[in-house]
C-alpha cells in the first residue's frame, strides 16, 4: 500500500511509529491477539500502515495487508448508507412506519411478562419507524446479549444465525412473531435492527441485498475484497479468529480455511461482510471526502452529515439513553446518528478525537474513525472476540493524536 511521508500531511513520523511499537509490545508479543493492522489518513494521503503478527497462529501464516477479515457490525455503517441512496431517491421517509414494507410487522406487541413460548404483551405505543432500526430505538435485540428473556428467545430460535438455505426473509418472519423489549423510540439498545434495514433494502430496490451493495457501493468503490462469502481462490488470504478461553489462551473461532463464510445465504447488513484494510479505507474516504471517491459519487454531503449528526433525543449522550450489555462504544460523550455513532463531547468522553468525528467497530474488535475537522481517518483490525476485550479505540485515539503537528 503506497503511503506518504506523515510530515506532508501534518503529522510526525515518531509519534507515528509508536502505534506499531505499542501494539505489539502489548499485544501481539505476548499472545493477546494473534496480530493486526493500522492505517492512518489525513488529508486525502495514507500516511501510516502498520502490519504486525499473524493472521493464523496455527500455521504460522504472515498477517498482510490484503489479510481478509471478518468485518462484522462495521457492516452496519455501509448498510445505512445503502438504505440512504434509496432516501436520497425519494423512495421512503424516516418517518415511515416499517409495516407498510413488512406488512407482518403491523401487530408488533412488547413484552410485559413471561418467557418464550408464552410471553404476556401489549400494544406499542406507536409503530416503529424506519429512523428507529438507524437509531437502533426499534426495540429490537441481539441474541448474543443474555440479558433478557427476549433475547433469549433469539438464540432458542437462532434468529439471524447463518443455516443453508436461511434468508433476510427467513429472519424477518421469525421476528414478526416475537415481542419487542421496548416500545420504539423510548430507549436505545443495540441490536438487529440493520440487518431489518438491508431487507428493506431489497424491498425498496426490488434486488438482493448483496446485487444492490455491490452495484452501488462496492464496485463504485473499487472494494474488490468486500463481500459475504469467501472465495476459494481468497482462502489462503482469509484469516482466523479467535477468542481468549478462561486460561486467557487463544483459541479458533472460525478457521480461515474451514470458515462458515461458505455458500452464505444471508446477507446479514448487520454483520456479515469480510473485507480489507485497503477495501474498508477507500470506504471511509469516501466519508471523509463527503461521500464520492475517485470521481465517483455514492451519496450526498449533506445527507452524510444529516446521518452523522446526533439523533438522540434533546442532543442526550447514549449514556442517558442507552440501555443493554453491549455496544461498540462507550457512551459518555457520544452520540448516535444514522448507523454512526458520533463524538459529542472529547472531554466526557475522555479521549481526543474531535467532536464530530464519527465511527463504530465489529465483534472481532475492528475499528474505523472518521474525523472531519482533522480531515483524518484510521482504520484498525484484528481477529479477536468479543471486542469488549480490550480498548483499542481509546488507545488509538491517545496515539494517533498525539501524531499531529501544530498548523
Amino acid at each position: 500500500m503506497e503511503t506518504v511521508q506523515p510530515e506532508s500531511v501534518g503529522m510526525n513520523s515518531a509519534q507515528l511509529h509508536r502505534i506499531g511499537d505499542h501494539l505489539r509490545q502489548q499485544y501481539v508479543e505476548p499472545g493477546k491477539i494473534p496480530g493486526c493492522l493500522t492505517l492512518v489518513a489525513r488529508r486525502g494521503q495514507v500516511c501510516y500502515v502498520d502490519v504486525a503478527g499473524k493472521s493464523d497462529l496455527q500455521r504460522q501464516t504472515p498477517m498482510t495487508c490484503d489479510t481478509i477479515m471478518r468485518i462484522y457490525s462495521m457492516t452496519k455503517p455501509i448498510t445505512s448508507v445503502a438504505l440512504m441512496t434509496l432516501y436520497e431517491q425519494g423512495l421512503f421517509s424516516l418517518s415511515d412506519p416499517v409495516h407498510r414494507y413488512i406488512p407482518s410487522w403491523k401487530n408488533l406487541r412488547v413484552r410485559k411478562s413471561g418467557s418464550y413460548p408464552f410471553f404476556e404483551t401489549e400494544p406499542c405505543k406507536r409503530p416503529m419507524t424506519i429512523g428507529d432500526l438507524f437509531m437502533h430505538t426499534s426495540g429490537l435485540t441481539y441474541g448474543f446479549m443474555h440479558a433478557t428473556n427476549i433475547d433469549r428467545a433469539y438464540r432458542k430460535l437462532r434468529v439471524g444465525v447463518h443455516a443453508p438455505g436461511y434468508t433476510l426473509k427467513d429472519m424477518m418472519d421469525q421476528l414478526a412473531e416475537l415481542p419487542l423489549e421496548f416500545s420504539p423510540g423510548e430507549r436505545w439498545n443495540y441490536s438487529v435492527s440493520t440487518d431489518v434495514l438491508s431487507y428493506l433494502v431489497e424491498v425498496i430496490s426490488g434486488k438482493s441485498f448483496d446485487q444492490y451493495l455491490q452495484e452501488v457501493i462496492l464496485d463504485p468503490l473499487g472494494m474488490i475484497d468486500t463481500g459475504f462469502n469467501i472465495s476459494p481462490d481468497n482462502l489462503s488470504r482469509f484469516g482466523s479468529c479467535y477468542q481468549r478461553n478462561l486460561s486467557k489462551e487463544l483459541v479458533v473461532q472460525d478457521d480461515g480455511q474451514k470458515s462458515e463464510y461458505v455458500d452464505r445465504s444471508l446477507y446479514s447488513g448487520g454483520g456479515g461482510l469480510l473485507s480489507t484494510l485497503g477495501d474498508y479505507q477507500r470506504f471511509c474516504q469516501m466519508l471523509l471526502n463527503g461521500g464520492t471517491l475517485d470521481g465517483q459519487r455514492i451519496i450526498g454531503s449533506r445527507t452524510l452529515d444529516f446521518m452523522t449528526a446526533n439523533h438522540l433525543p434533546g442532543g442526550a449522550d447514549m449514556s442517558q439513553f442507552a440501555t443493554g450489555s453491549f455496544s461498540e462504544t462507550s457512551y459518555q460523550g457520544v452520540g448516535f446518528g444514522l448507523g454512526f455513532a458520533n463524538k459529542i463531547s472529547a472531554v466526557q468522553n475522555g479521549f481526543p478525537a474531535s467532536n464530530g468525528s464519527f465511527f463504530w467497530g465489529g465483534l472481532a474488535s475492528t475499528l474505523f474513525w472518521v474525523d472531519p475537522e482533522e480531515d483524518l481517518l484510521v482504520v484498525f483490525m484484528t481477529q479477536l472476540m468479543p471486542s469488549s476485550t480490550f480498548n483499542f479505540r481509546g488507545q488509538l485515539e491517545a496515539l494517533v493524536y498525539a501524531a499531529l503537528d501544530p498548523d
